[in-house]
């Protein structure tokens, strides 16, 4: 029996149809994606499942006991307290109690009173009588399993570590099936894969929302995708889905195209004169207003951002050149003894944990704040635009329309006017949305209309700190076309991995205490850089002639084990058979025909292929090691 299951739900607000008939099942052990437009009712769907908005018709059927957790997408507000007050609070009362002993328990450790002995001994009686020692126990697994510290304030905790102690909330209650409404927002890349791997090792039952589409693909076994109204179940990998999607919408638009000729045909047929109204066929008026009826019912696809950059006056080749730079809050060093030139044209990611200073780091590089010492060369003739996280250059009190024009009727994009109206339906705002202050649109309207702002400028030079939080996937796309075409000068931080991928040309990771290193390529380049890199740093190096004279004589010495001889002779064989395993499986997954299968069939095939591709990496790091 399924775990969960919608019959024929359907949910309003106010005109707008959100929900129109929704069937879909949630099996144990699946991990299923929703996708959907910004706006397309998926959070309202998840609130349904959790009984916090009732539907307006249809049926939820839930296997017996079945416990629902949910991780929003941003904290409410109301937790306090230390971590382990936050994850216990997920218990209920009983949690209360819990964490109410140990907030006690702690202020006894550092100054016993009599009166704290007391109401330790009044929580430890009611904690008894609920049979609270065991949730206890499972607040501090879990505290354990998530490598959390369960003394620290929540509220002095980073972004991403907030959600690490949110999802443990939710996990304490051991539920049969957990909600993530976009879990990889504010994560680091390494937070974002700590995720990954540890829901993987769970094997919990998931039904979650994200625009991360490496995230996605690694996770998913199934995918639904809620799109005007209407949910449709895709049994495919997220690369097959974009196929068959494409097909689906082709067809739609075929049959539409087709639909609405027979229309237009049957209008100009009944308003003939007056021979055609004698001869009038009343049964092909009904049908004509059947038609009507059905072409009135019709939800159009919602269109696509449409964006485009205002072109800017061509800057000086050097755009910036650092020369040695330092610089610190404090003790805590930023960016040390760092150099880099980046050119006209260059498109440059940046990366790295959350409070390593990347916000910081793009500060220094466009000269808004000076280094602690080296030198900064701004070049010439720039022209900037920046998207900064905190989207700041909103304000909120403003409507969507002031924001943008501050007054004006009409703007000017690449020499043609256009109303303010207009351009903003360029960017997906209805006419009443665009007159809504900004402080009611949601996270991914917000970062739409400032997109919408910046790109009113000239530019040469875009600066873009984290702008794909809360953007739909087609919106992305979009993004991502538009910053590969753009003439200037990139500059990107981003956890998006796959974003990263498709949009830089080198990227410079700060890998903390200062440390800043560049590569060439995307995020996945990097990963196989780091790794050469760590393997060649396994060598012995020879500083100077001295050295090697001192050195030689052991390095000659050193022979290899009859262990490890008997390893390099039979680890060209097992490379050898973990390639062609890999290409077989591989081959296995593109075919057609392997998307019919069980859902549970092909995540095991995925375990197997990831299995065989680490093995095979450490084979070959042990051959080249044994080699050298």
């Amino acid at each position: 029996m399924a775990l969960i299951r919608l019959r024929d739900i359907s949910f309003h607000i106010g005109q707008t149809k959100l929900l129109d008939k929704v069937n879909f099942a949630v099996e144990k052990g699946e991990r299923i994606c929703l996708i959907g437009r910004n706006g397309s009712g998926k959070s309202s769907l998840f609130r349904v499942i959790q009984g916090e908005m009732i539907s307006d018709d249809g049926l939820i059927e839930r296997s017996q006991d079945l416990k629902v957790a949910a991780l929003a997408q941003e904290p409410s507000g109301s937790e306090n307290g230390s971590t382990f007050d936050v994850i216990a609070q997920g218990l209920g009362d009983a949690g209360k109690l819990i964490a109410q002993y140990h907030d006690v328990s702690h202020q006894m450790a550092e100054n016993y009173t009599d009166q704290l002995m007391n109401e330790m001994d009044r929580l430890q009686q009611q904690i008894e009588t609920v049979d609270g020692w065991k949730l206890e126990q499972k607040v501090s697994a879990v505290i354990t399993k998530m490598k959390l510290d369960p003394d620290v304030e929540f509220n002095s905790l980073s972004g991403g570590l907030k959600r690490r102690v949110m999802l443990a909330a939710a996990l304490v209650t051991e539920p049969d099936l957990l909600l993530l409404d976009e879990p990889t927002n504010h994560l680091d890349i390494e937070a974002i894969k700590w995720l990954e791997d540890f829901l993987i090792d769970q094997k919990i039952s998931l039904l979650f929302i994200t625009h991360d589409r490496s995230f996605l693909k690694r996770l998913a076994t199934k995918i639904i995708e809620l799109d005007r109204g209407t949910l449709t179940v895709w049994d495919w990998d997220y690369e097959t889905y974009l196929i068959k999607k494409q097909e689906a919408m082709e067809e739609e638009e075929r049959h539409n195209a087709l639909f609405d000729k027979k229309l237009a045909q049957e209008e100009v047929w009944i308003r003939q004169g007056i021979k055609a109204r004698r001869t009038r066929n009343e049964g092909r008026v009904r049908a004509l207003k059947e038609l009507r009826n059905q072409r009135k019912a019709r939800v159009d696809k919602q269109g696509n951002v449409n964006m485009q950059t205002q072109a800017g006056d061509r800057s000086g080749k050097q755009v910036v050149e650092l020369t040695d730079v330092s610089f610190a809050y404090g003790e805590k060093k930023i960016v040390d003894n760092f150099s880099t030139l980046l050119l006209a044209g260059d498109k440059i990611g940046v990366i790295g944990a959350n409070g390593a200073g990347k916000t910081t780091f793009l500060k220094i590089l466009l000269g808004e704040l000076a280094p602690d010492s080296g030198d900064i060369k701004l070049g010439t003739n720039l022209q900037v635009i920046y998207f900064d996280q905190l989207r700041s250059q909103l304000d909120e009190d403003q409507s969507v329309i002031d924001n943008l024009a501050e007054g004006r009727e009409s703007i000017e994009i690449n020499g043609v006017q256009k109303h303010v109206i207009g351009y903003l339906g360029d960017f997906l705002f209805a006419p009443d949305r665009a007159r809504s202050p900004v402080r009611m649109l949601s996270g991914g309207e917000k970062n739409r209309l400032l997109l919408a702002k910046l790109f009113l400028k000239p530019s040469n030079v875009m600066v873009l700190d984290e702008p794909t939080n809360d953007l739909d996937l087609e919106t992305l796309d979009l993004l991502e076309e538009l910053i590969s075409n753009y003439k200037g000068t990139l500059i990107l931080v981003s956890h998006d991995r796959d974003f990263i991928d498709k949009v830089v040309t080198s990227t410079i990771v700060m890998e903390g205490d200062g440390v800043l290193s560049e590569f060439v390529g995307g995020y996945d380049d990097w990963l196989r850089q780091r790794a050469t890199e760590k393997s060649n740093t396994k060598k012995p190096a020879v500083k100077n002639n001295e050295q090697s004279s001192k050195t030689a004589e052991p390095t000659k010495a050193k022979k290899l084990t009859y262990k490890d001889k008997l390893a390099l002779e039979k680890l060209p064989a097992l490379i050898e058979e973990l390639e062609s395993n890999i290409e077989t499986m591989q081959t296995k997954m593109s075919d057609p025909e392997y998307f019919k299968l069980d859902a549970s069939v092909m995540a095991e095939d995925k375990t197997k292929l990831e299995t065989m591709e680490s093995e095979l990496s450490v084979a070959y790091e042990q051959w080249e090691s044994l080699e050298d």
